[in-house]
């Protein structure tokens, strides 16, 4: 029996039990009527914020979802034709690079009117190398519309914004697009969805198919079957060709709409069909408390459908209610989607421009942006002076007096802030939840192309970290090595080619060297005989030095001394000689570590010996004992933690163990995924991000912290010494 029949069969069995299921439907009721979420969305709002709609459209990649929106904004009629992304004429895929790739790189906002609502849609990248593009997206929404190819069914990357979206309490739609495809099969799209979400997947919009061809689309909300003609959409007298699965699709979306109130449960036990009006109703109660998941089939590409997609955002998703922040005094307060109220908004993304400037995008939760509000930053303590306030439609901007709360727009040249920042007021300052920034894994050496033009690297990819706070840019003083860090290969890719677009710099990747360190594992004793004659007075120094292995970072100097064969005022000459020649190791050239260095006997001139003298006959001394002291290389080990499903588990363990690393435990998850605990090499980390995106399918994920250092095996320490020969 198929999944969508299985679900009508138990909302069926339920119906029959009597007045015991009704008990038990009933106290399931109160337990959602107590969901803090559900009173939240539901709590009284401004008139302004109940007319605002804010949708992240969001999923895997190559699904549709800029299609999907391209197709909204021309049924919202904002536009006058649909535009397509293999011939980069979208409203949101703007960006130049965006435009070459074919792919959606940002996230992007684009305003349109419809039914006197305000629609903000937020069109994100489903590629997980540009994951802070959904996260974006996803602060700044009430609903995230999860796009799914009715031709290939649930991805990895829907089941990702699923999750994210639930965290944030955000409302979630599904959506099964490409149903012009002759491949598509939206009733295996739907089983596959209610299999991995539960029971509170419903549809809303199902298509009506007739000798394997969609012919129609039935609105549940409607209870009716539209058909699309080059004209529009028209009412249609077609039927479908298996009225078991059509009538088990309309029994789910009515037990599903009469379970979210007592009042609907009652009429629908006692077997009346429930009005248009009664299922908005239920639907607004259940999609705002996550206990309804809407399922939508449409076709972006043809906009078929997508007509009934903008009514639902317009008559059903959640308005901004309210939301906590934390106040001066670091108390939880509760702020409300209310013009009246003191003033307070979240950036939840910044684009840095070389000629327009700065633009910072913000969602005003409490209170009313205008030109006359104070900027005020509480992570700094300054006011700024407000910049221009304008709305967006993709790379468009309009200019505008004021952003209502709940609402979302752009302010241009404030300096101060930047993504997961928030602006408030002065007299009431309040800090909000920021933007869950995805952990930078993929690491790259970048180096400019041309002499010279190192400083303009820099600034170069300060301002783009600024842009996208998922890439880091550090310097590491001990390679030597500029290092940015990012999620993968293709966003490190875009960066350089942005580099160059946006600032003209030429820059190139290459693979980080690694921190290798050296020590000694032997005791020995060494003498240092530094001795000049050029005329006049001359140079003298002897030290016998004693070089045994310790545990410290730098060196451990200590001296044993006796009869003055030595004078004081020479010793510190001695520690600085040797602490200059740990900064180079014999073998590869790589600072020393691990070395407790003696002074214990010696010699000196009265003329002749100087500082410099002792110093020279400590880096001799230094030189023979660590080369007779049996030197060995070390490598840094880093303690690695890889979140992975369990299916992927065995494979990520043996991956593991090819880059010579333990693993030190597993620890299970509440949601069904392993924690992997593991020691590994950090030369063998470079090439992992894109191993475990690749073994868990783009579900896995990892952190690492440096652990210590240990000594390379004999044959790799070889290839090191080799190279640093070689270059």
């Amino acid at each position: 029996m198929e999944l969508i029949e299985q679900i009508s069969s138990f909302h069926f069995r339920l119906h029959l039990a009597g007045s015991q299921a009704r008990v038990l439907y009933y106290l399931n009721i109160s337990d959602i009527f107590q969901n803090p979420l559900r009173a939240e969305r539901l709590r009284n709002m401004s008139n302004h914020a109940d007319k605002i709609k804010n949708v992240v459209i969001t999923g895997h990649a190559s699904k549709g979802k800029t299609t999907l929106c391209e197709a909204l904004l021309n049924a919202a009629g904002a536009t006058e034709r649909i535009g397509k992304v293999a011939d980069g004429n979208t409203v949101t895929d703007f960006d130049s690079e965006e435009k070459k790739r074919k792919i959606s790189i940002n996230s992007a906002v684009a305003s349109v009117s419809y039914n006197n609502k305000t629609i903000n849609i937020i069109d994100t990248p489903g590629l997980f190398d540009f994951a802070m593009g959904s996260a974006e997206g996803i602060r700044a929404a009430e609903t995230a519309i999860i796009v799914v190819s009715a031709r290939s069914g649930l991805a990895v990357g829907a089941e990702k914004a699923f999750k994210n979206a639930g965290a944030r309490g955000l409302a979630r739609i599904f959506v099964t697009t490409k149903m012009d495809d002759d491949r598509a099969d939206f009733y295996k799209s739907f089983n596959g969805i209610a299999a991995k979400f539960g029971t509170q997947v419903c549809p809303i919009v199902v298509p009506v198919i007739d000798g394997d061809k969609v012919k129609a689309y039935y609105n549940m909300i409607d209870d009716k079957v539209y058909e699309y003609t080059d004209s529009g959409r028209k009412e249609s007298s077609y039927q479908h060709n298996d009225p078991s699965r059509f009538e088990a699709a309309k029994a789910i979306f009515a037990e599903a709409v009469a379970s979210t109130d007592e009042e609907l449960m009652e009429k629908y036990f006692e077997g009346e069909e429930l009005t248009r009006e009664e299922k908005i109703k239920g639907l607004k109660i259940g999609v705002a408390d996550g206990s309804v998941i809407p399922v939508f089939a449409l076709s972006g590409l043809t906009g078929v459908g997508c007509d009934m997609l903008l009514d639902f955002i317009a008559d059903v998703c959640p308005s901004p209610s309210s939301e906590y922040g934390i106040d001066a005094n670091g108390e939880p307060i509760e702020l409300s989607a209310d013009d009246d109220d003191p003033f307070a908004a979240v950036c939840f993304k910044t684009v840095a421009d070389p000629f327009i400037g700065k633009l910072n995008f913000f969602k005003v939760v409490s209170g009313k942006l205008t030109a006359s509000t104070p900027a005020y930053n509480p992570d700094t303590g300054k006011e700024e002076r407000m910049g221009k306030i304008t709305k967006a439609f993709g790379a468009k901007q309009t200019d505008i007096s004021e952003l209502c709360a709940g609402d979302i727009g752009a302010v241009s040249k404030l300096s101060g802030f930047s993504t997961g920042g928030t602006m408030c007021s002065p007299s009431n300052p309040v800090k909000l939840d920021g933007v869950a920034v995805p952990i930078a894994t993929y690491k790259m050496a970048v180096s400019s192309s041309k002499k010279g033009e190192e400083e303009k690297v820099v600034s170069g990819l300060a301002r783009l970290c600024e842009e996208d706070p998922s890439l880091s840019f550090t310097n590491n003083t001990e390679t030597h090595q500029q290092i940015i860090a990012g999620l993968g290969e293709q966003q490190l890719d875009v960066a350089i080619a942005r580099l160059k677009g946006k600032f003209g710099v030429d820059a190139i990747l290459d693979t980080p060297k690694v921190a290798y360190r050296e020590t000694i594992t032997k005791k020995v004793s060494a003498q240092g005989r530094h001795k000049k004659q050029s005329g006049g007075h001359g140079q003298f120094g002897d030290v016998f030095v004693e070089f045994e292995p310790y545990d410290c970072e730098k060196l451990e100097f200590a001296e044993r001394v006796v009869g003055g064969a030595v004078p004081k005022n020479f010793f510190p000459a001695v520690e600085k000689g040797l602490n200059d020649c740990m900064e180079k190791g014999v073998l590869a050239g790589y600072p020393m570590v691990g070395v407790k260095a003696t002074l214990y006997d010696g010699s000196y001139h009265p003329v002749d010996s100087s500082e410099m003298s002792f110093k020279m006959a400590a880096s001799l001394a230094f030189k023979e004992g660590i080369t007779n002291a049996m030197p060995v290389i070390l490598e840094p080990i880093v303690t690695l933690k890889a979140t992975v499903n369990d299916e992927a588990m065995g494979d990520i363990i043996g991956d593991i163990n090819k880059r010579r690393g333990r693993v030190l435990g597993m620890t299970p998850n509440s949601d069904g995924t392993q924690e992997i605990i593991a020691e590994v090499p950090d030369a063998e980390m470079t090439t992992f991000s894109t191993a475990v995106r690749q073994i868990t399918q783009g579900r896995g994920s990892f952190t690492t912290e440096f652990a210590r250092y240990e000594k390379t095996p004999e044959d790799i320490a070889q290839k090191i010494i080799e190279q640093s020969l070689n270059s």
